[in-house]
């Protein structure tokens, strides 16, 4: 522990993962980003993934949930999915990939790594669990964890010069990464509040934390739990009106708990 002026401190080196986040604002730093933030009741969702986990002892994934319910919206609403090329054309495949965030442990360290869900709107929430589920057991047989542990070792300018070229040829670019991206930052803590971030990709969906405060139900008042979620478009690829369409499917499909009466109910 090296001293100073009377005064102790440590040294840590930046792990190697921290080069991903500094990536992402890099990317992030190139696009026109319009951000949209929600309060979605999530009152049934949530009583339903605890009555599941009463009755059988399985702790549901919430994020799974909303993928599930994302990959539904983004399917209907293709358009904030779009790739631009090279070209400066617009490119929409039919399937859904979506990118999210699991933590896992790596080198004595917790740290996030992406895993990519393919073709998720063709899958039920059973299928997403157990990929997200998977993933984080078993992280190093994943595709992108064996993609970041060589990528990250490259220089700077030499992953920002992959990423330019990457990002405009959207056959290449859906090989390594998807156009919507799934993060929460809720799970860390407790309590109400939107995550704002440097977004780099054309849908961008935060979820922030779940606060509970009194909600309009039937004509009477009663206590709801709702989440916050920031929606983050870029704004030259995709437009308002396709931009708000999606939005409100998204949050119908939330509060109407897609996907979970299969998951209580295998028959239904």
């Amino acid at each position: 522990m090296p001293q100073s002026n009377n005064e102790s401190y440590q040294i840590h080196p930046i792990p190697k993962s921290r080069r991903f986040s500094l990536d992402a604002g890099y990317l992030g730093r190139r696009r026109h980003i319009v951000h949209g933030l929600l309060e979605i009741d999530v009152t049934g969702a949530r009583d339903r993934i605890q009555d599941h986990k009463r009755a059988t002892g399985e702790r549901l994934s919430f994020t799974a949930f909303i993928i599930n319910c994302l990959a539904e919206a983004v399917a209907g609403n293709p358009e904030v999915q779009a790739y631009r090329d090279w070209r400066n054309r617009l490119v929409i495949y039919e399937n859904v990939n979506i990118n999210t965030m699991v933590e896992v442990e790596k080198g004595g360290r917790k740290i996030p790594m992406p895993y990519i869900i393919k073709a998720a709107e063709g899958k039920s929430l059973r299928q997403i669990h157990d990929e997200i589920r998977g993933a984080q057991t078993d992280h190093n047989t994943t595709r992108e964890s064996k993609f970041m542990d060589w990528f990250l070792y490259l220089p700077g300018f030499v992953r920002h010069f992959f990423y330019r070229v990457v990002m405009r040829i959207p056959q290449v670019f859906r090989k390594y990464s998807s156009s919507v991206l799934v993060t929460a930052v809720g799970m860390f803590g407790k309590g109400g509040g939107w995550g704002i971030p440097l977004a780099n990709f054309p849908l961008s969906v935060t979820l922030g934390g779940i606060d509970e405060k009194p909600g309009v139900v039937d004509g009477g008042i009663e206590i709801r739990q709702y989440l916050d979620v920031t929606l983050s478009f870029d704004h030259d690829i995709i437009d308002g009106a396709p931009a708000a369409r999606f939005t409100n499917h998204f949050r119908e499909l939330v509060e109407n708990c897609f996907g979970l009466d299969t998951i209580l109910d295998p028959g239904h």
